[in-house]
């Protein structure tokens, strides 16, 4: 067996390496060198079904390394999991099953995307968290119905980013005893030896972290499976700490470019790959795999098929002792939501407020209805107004080792983390995960956010404090940019609601499809609208109109739309015609057909004003060749939000002016006046 076992990690080597050359591109120094890390956590460890790759209970495994795919594309091929050996030879090539990196919902096996660094960690930290959540509400004695672990393999380059350090903080003290993560210490990243950059003693800061630290020296002695093994056997044995086990390895082993940054990205070439077959007594032709390893790591999938098994009969004596818990934990699992869209309470909004208020009266009214529900905020919820509060029917309770059947989130002052936690926590199933924020802070969430789009992951944010509305807090407080940075996501919903009615649209539109959604939402307080409500599901629609054609536009988002129903009623004193469009989603706008598009923002009307207090580059398609845009240029200030407003032009007096020297630049002018009084000419 012992040949085996040395023949099946080689055969992990030697195809990412062959995947690699084929491609002439890819990164084969990891697959090299931690080969036997993942054949242990695999072959030894790792509970899963080749033959039904979603189960429940399965482990998950995150390969936060991401550039080292052509490893996990080998051991999906060589245990059965889907991938063929022409899906390995089509390495990186367009359409193939194998892409550059590893990418969720592309790939069967796939837990989530990953390739920026860190990323997979934060991910996995939030798998830990949705089996410890949902253990800790589902399980009944003799009836360990959520009982998996989470494992995860990263390198130096995925510690050296900040974000592991929020991730793994957080997982040390909520005691996530079931998330596991293997390093990979090679020492090297692209650059060269880490001597200059990453000097620092991991062992102590993980301990400092909460960790359990356990350290397997495999650059002596490369292939020593066992002792990996005994390590994650200790790991399973501490249930009140995360484990980090070290892992020393040569980047590269076995191929002439051992321990050189040469092999981190970028093939082996043809006479290395040959001369590391060689050390690697590998006599076979490319992509082959010896029959004996086939055989070898089936006996894996069996143990894992035959897990899942026992589960289910499980189960099913679990759904005849605790049938309402079954019912409900089985809708979770399989995604299921309520359909909130005729609920006619959430729209019930009358008096001015905040859209930060009438986001947590619509959200409250969810999570009451929705036990998959669970989220927080990187400390600011009650600034963000997002956490769901404790009724006599439901107690939601804090997230924490003491509670792990709490729906409240503490995610502390950990915005990266904090999104990609989250995504973890969709990504896992059961879990329908929420956060919070200023909306200056999306800049800290970026990445994750964009990751969230790209594994279309129905995650919903609460981004508060949306405009120079912050006001006292100044330029370094308020947004500018960060409606365009997210507008300009593919697959990301942006929402910047006027009243509570939209905000309720809003939500109703989060919790449906495949998408993530960001929630906008003012500090100040916005008038109600008779109008609004579930047209705003559409992204854009008439909020006040005028008898026939209009003669201008007024569109606006957000606190904004308040401006331009002022700004028609200004008009209509000067017998200017003007039509308010609320446009709270431009995505969804652009979703509808051109007939309701037309409908809304006819193109015969080319006078236009877009109105919003930010970056004028979301409004240049709307506004057209003739049209006026009112936004921010530069940077806010330190004032009082009603002092900044008038500062920045954001008045009643502007928006009726812009409209009119829209008027004048029309090449058909109409009938109206001046702001002089003067008649313009037919």
């Amino acid at each position: 067996m012992a040949d085996t076992k040395q023949l099946t990690v080689n055969a992990l080597r030697v195809l990412s390496a062959e995947a690699i050359q084929r491609a002439n591109s890819g990164h084969p120094g990891m697959p090299l060198g931690a080969a036997p890390i993942a054949y242990t956590i695999f072959q030894r460890h790792l509970k899963f079904n080749p033959d039904d790759l979603r189960w429940d209970d399965r482990d998950r495994f995150v390969l936060s390394a991401g550039h080292a795919s052509a490893l996990l594309y080998a051991i999906f091929h060589i245990y059965g999991m889907g991938l063929t050996r022409g899906d390995l030879m089509n390495f990186r090539q367009l359409g193939s099953r194998t892409p550059g990196h590893p990418e969720f919902g592309h790939t069967a096996g796939v837990e989530t995307t990953t390739g920026p660094l860190g990323q997979g960690i934060a991910n996995a930290v939030g798998m830990a968290m949705a089996e410890a959540h949902l253990a800790a509400v589902y399980n009944r004695p003799g009836f360990p119905v959520v009982d998996h672990y989470t494992y995860a393999l990263c390198g130096d380059g995925c510690l050296e980013e900040g974000i592991s350090y929020e991730a793994c903080a957080f997982a040390g003290a909520h005691k996530l005893g079931k998330l596991i993560l293997f390093y990979d210490s090679n020492d090297i990243t692209i650059e060269g030896n880490l001597g200059y950059t990453f000097k620092e003693d991991v062992v102590k800061r993980f301990e400092a972290q909460n960790w359990q630290v356990l350290s397997v020296d495999l650059a002596g002695d490369p292939d020593n499976t066992d002792l990996l093994s005994r390590a994650v056997d200790q790991a399973k044995q501490n249930k009140e700490q995360p484990t980090l086990i070290i892992c020393k390895t040569r980047i590269g082993y076995g191929s002439p470019l051992e321990d050189s940054e040469k092999s981190h990205g970028a093939p082996l070439g043809e006479d290395n790959l040959k001369k590391t077959k060689a050390k690697l007594q590998w006599h076979y032709e490319p992509f082959d795999v010896p029959a004996e390893v086939i055989d070898h790591c089936a006996e894996a999938g069996n143990r894992g098929a035959a897990a899942e098994e026992a589960w289910k009969e499980m189960f099913k004596r679990y759904a005849e002792k605790y049938p309402a818990e079954a019912e409900e934990y089985t809708k979770r699992m399989r995604g299921d939501r309520p359909d909130f869209s005729g609920q006619d309470d959430l729209f019930d909004f009358e008096k001015p407020m905040a859209t930060r208020q009438t986001s947590s009266i619509v959200l409250n009214k969810i999570a009451a209805q929705m036990p998959s529900l669970m989220g927080g905020s990187a400390d600011l919820g009650p600034s963000n107004m997002s956490v769901m509060k404790d009724t006599d029917a439901v107690k939601y309770g804090d997230f924490s080792p003491e509670n792990y059947a709490g729906r409240n989130v503490h995610f502390g002052i950990r915005e990266h983390a904090m999104v990609a936690m989250c995504n973890g926590l969709q990504l896992h199933g059961g879990i329908d995960a929420y956060c919070a924020t200023f909306f200056i802070f999306t800049d800290y969430c970026k990445n994750a956010l964009r990751l969230a789009a790209l594994m279309q992951l129905p995650v919903f944010y609460i981004f508060t404090h949306d405009s120079i509305g912050v006001g006292e807090d100044g330029p370094t407080h308020e947004p500018v940019e960060q409606l365009i940075a997210l507008r300009s996501i593919p697959g990301m919903k942006v929402f910047r609601p006027a009243d509570g009615k939209e905000t309720a649209a809003a939500y109703i539109s989060a919790l449906t499809g495949h998408a993530p959604t960001a929630l906008v939402l003012s500090r100040q307080a916005l008038p109600q609208y008779e109008n609004s409500g579930r047209a705003a599901l559409k992204g854009g629609y008439v909020l006040e109109d005028c008898e026939g054609r209009p003669d201008v536009l007024l569109i606006g988002t957000g606190s904004e739309v308040e401006l331009c129903v002022k700004a028609k009623a200004a008009l209509a004193e000067k017998g200017v015609k003007a039509r308010v469009v609320s446009m709270p989603c431009i995505e969804e706008f652009e979703k509808q057909d051109e007939k309701y598009k037309q409908s809304v923002l006819p193109r015969t009307v080319r006078a236009r004003v877009c109105v919003e207090a930010a970056s004028p580059y979301s409004w240049y398609r709307y506004a057209g060749d003739y049209g006026e845009i009112v936004a921010m240029d530069g940077f806010g200030a330190s004032a009082p939000a009603k002092k900044l407003f008038e500062h920045f032009g954001f008045t009643v007096e502007n928006v009726v002016a812009k409209a009119m020297a829209s008027l004048r630049k029309c090449p058909v002018r109409l009938k109206v006046m001046d702001n002089d009084g003067t008649r313009l000419s037919d």
